[in-house]
């Protein structure tokens, strides 16, 4: 066995270990963490309250 055929062994591994990779991310029990993490943004209730209390103060006014 000489070094280019570890090489390839190695270039299988890792791309068994990249698919491996995809399918855990994109498989279905990840569907509901992988939604919490895209609305995280979105999420932040400090800003909710401030833009409350804001549309308040302008419809007082």
């Amino acid at each position: 066995m000489d070094i280019n055929e570890l090489r390839g062994v190695q270039t299988l591994l890792l791309i068994a270990i990249f698919i491996g990779i995809i399918w855990w991310a994109f498989s279905a029990h990840r569907k509901k963490p992988n939604d919490e993490a895209a609305n995280l943004p979105f999420e932040d209730d400090e800003v909710d309250k401030r833009t409350l209390e804001q549309e308040k103060t302008e419809k007082k006014r």
